[in-house]
């Protein structure tokens, strides 16, 4: 049974970004003291970022809480700390206008070193569709376009609470149905495109394969899904385990939905919940990554299954010790690297079925 929450509580977060859980929660009681221990790389991070004394984010305003510090800022804390560079050198970086339904939307382009045409990754960063930005996943771009050898196209989306579902959905499907087409004009080969992204950017790109495969839209090749959002519920083991855990916790994500949402019912919708989809046959073959001390972990792995099931091939792996946001730390965390290593060898995977179909 999915566990969301009152219609009530639910106008009271849309309106004043501020989160109450009931302490008698069964949930909250079954799981106390059961976070799982971070490896020490990772808890080098958790500590770097803890030592900002930043204030929770669900009791934040969106205004505020995007300018909250990040696993992204603890990573360039640690690397300074060892007095090391905290930018991964790419090819090339340059930005691109993109029309969208609402306007034109940024995308900053990262391109290996090469002449090209180069396979293309479409990807939307995370942030729970309210915070975050092009720079907060600068790090996991970089790392992607030197690990996969290839160009990544990262999205700047809508964000609510400003722009509510399913705005952000739209911009995604939009940004890569554009991309597809206009590939060769930006030095890309518009045979090889992929759409992927994290947590948030996670869940746009699941749903973008899902719009394009409703729409008759071109499909991507594959897509990367890293700890992906696909469920407006809240009662899965990994939330049980996991809500209270950093730097992601039960009382965020309900968060994030409450400002997402324009209502409880768009919750039931797969171009929001993509696991509530009647059926996912027709979608392009996937990476998934998963991080055991998340909330998001469960239905990341439900997701997966259930592509496999209707016959997509699926590469899932689960990364003990770590984090959410763990995806961008290779600077400081092996399994990070490892991760991103497995992200690209599933894109150029991808990019070459693709190639030889053609």
């Amino acid at each position: 049974m999915n566990h969301k929450i009152s219609r009530r509580e639910f106008a009271t977060l849309a309106g004043s970004g501020v989160v109450a859980i009931a302490l008698g929660s069964p949930l909250l009681a079954k799981s106390a003291g059961a976070v799982s221990t971070p490896d020490a790389q990772m808890k080098a991070v958790l500590d770097e970022l803890t030592s900002f004394n930043a204030p929770p984010i669900e009791k934040l305003s969106p205004m505020n809480a995007r300018n909250n510090p990040t696993v992204a800022d603890a990573v360039i804390g640690v690397l300074a700390k060892r007095r090391k560079p905290a930018v991964e050198m790419v090819g090339d970086v340059n930005h691109q206008l993109i029309p969208g339904p609402g306007g034109d939307l940024l995308a900053r382009i990262y391109l290996p070193k090469g002449k090209g045409p180069f396979p293309v990754l479409v990807y939307f960063h995370g942030g729970g569709w309210v915070i975050a930005n092009l720079d907060t996943y600068d790090s996991s771009c970089r790392a992607l376009t030197s690990a996969a050898n290839c160009m990544v196209v990262s999205v700047a989306y809508r964000q609510a609470p400003e722009h509510k579902f399913p705005a952000a959905a739209e911009d995604a499907y939009a940004a890569t149905q554009w991309v597809m087409a206009n590939a060769a004009r930006i030095n890309g080969d518009p045979k090889q495109v992929a759409v992927g992204g994290e947590s948030a950017g996670g869940n746009l790109a699941a749903v973008t394969c899902l719009m394009a495969r409703d729409r008759g839209g071109k499909i991507p090749v594959h897509q990367m899904l890293i700890y992906p959002v696909t469920n407006y519920a809240f009662d899965t083991p990994s939330y049980q385990e996991n809500a209270n855990a950093k730097p992601l916790n039960k009382a965020m994500m309900i968060w994030f939905w409450s400002q997402y949402l324009n209502s409880q019912s768009d919750g039931s919708n797969p171009y929001a919940s993509p696991l509530q989809a009647e059926n996912l046959r027709g979608l392009p073959p996937a990476t998934v990554i998963t991080a055991e001390i998340d909330p998001l972990r469960s239905e990341g792995e439900a997701y997966a299954k259930r592509l496999r099931e209707a016959g997509s091939p699926v590469k899932a792996i689960n990364y003990n010790g770590v984090t959410h946001e763990f995806f961008g730390t290779g600077a400081v965390v092996d399994k990070a690297k490892q991760a991103v290593k497995e992200a690209a060898g599933g894109l150029r995977s991808g990019f070459m079925s693709n190639t030889t179909k053609s």
